[in-house]
């Protein structure tokens, strides 16, 4: 890669440091990038997960005082999350790159969607919970069902997981937003931190953009999970959908 390359990837993974820790759409920033610098997207994916590792590590670390708030809870979505991305993972790398390809900008499309009817659906689920708000504060078999789907999803793609998982999380319990956002992190985190162990061992990855990435992720899940305290998401989120149905777009063609 040339030196604008590199830094491309650098800025990549700072700003999708800051989206682990905020909206959870990382992977809509960084992927087209490794992509649009020449790597194959399968590789692109794989390097992709390993680079974004430090990302959910760091914003983790920067939540601790919200997760720490419902330990029970915690462990179970980083529990779900990670086996779940097991799964996700050997698809990734069993099933032909062919599927891969085709199937990513449609992941990031419906990625969008989901971004953007968010908080309409947050809303109606709230209007018509059957439980008074504050009653649930741990993990139904059916939404940790739900939390390892979105585990799978995130060991073999993940844009837009943190999103999911979000909604997963605001289906099943009734926590403040803070705190799904910590853990919405915390679940990004567990799934890439599995993810990245299996493709260590058997996948592919471009050393090179894994490390430049990392080095920005860091930075940007840190400062990211502080933004994400006091962001207003509206504008954010009317951001990454634009920017996400234009990287869609772009690969499609």
């Amino acid at each position: 890669m040339t030196g604008a390359e590199l830094l491309a990837v650098l800025a990549a993974g700072f700003g999708a440091g800051i989206l682990t820790s905020t909206v959870g759409v990382a992977s809509l920033l960084s992927f087209p990038v490794l992509v649009a610098v020449g790597l194959p997207p399968v590789v692109a994916n794989t390097t992709n997960t390993l680079g974004m590792t430090p990302a959910g590590l760091s914003g983790s670390f920067g939540y601790r005082r919200e997760l720490s708030a419902y330990p029970a809870v915690t462990r179970t979505v980083l529990i779900t999350s990670g086996v779940g991305a097991v799964a996700g993972s050997l698809l990734l790398l069993l099933l032909d790159p062919e599927v891969f390809e085709a199937l990513a900008p449609w992941l990031i499309l419906g990625t969008c969607v989901l971004v953007g009817i968010q908080t309409r659906v947050t809303a109606w689920v709230r209007r018509h919970a059957t439980e008074p708000a504050g009653a649930r504060v741990t993990l139904s078999p059916l939404t940790r069902f739900f939390a390892t789907l979105t585990g799978v999803y995130g060991g073999y793609f993940g844009a837009g997981s943190g999103v999911m998982m979000l909604a997963v999380l605001g289906f099943g319990v009734d926590l403040d937003f803070r705190i799904l956002n910590a853990l919405k992190t915390a679940a990004v985190m567990a799934a890439n931190v599995v993810a990245s162990l299996v493709f260590l061992a058997i996948a592919e990855i471009d050393w090179v953009a894994a490390g430049v990435l990392a080095a920005g992720s860091v930075f940007g899940g840190y400062v990211g999970s502080h933004i994400g305290r006091r962001l207003p998401p509206g504008l954010l989120r009317s951001l990454i959908v634009v920017f996400g149905v234009t990287a869609a777009l772009t690969m499609l063609m």
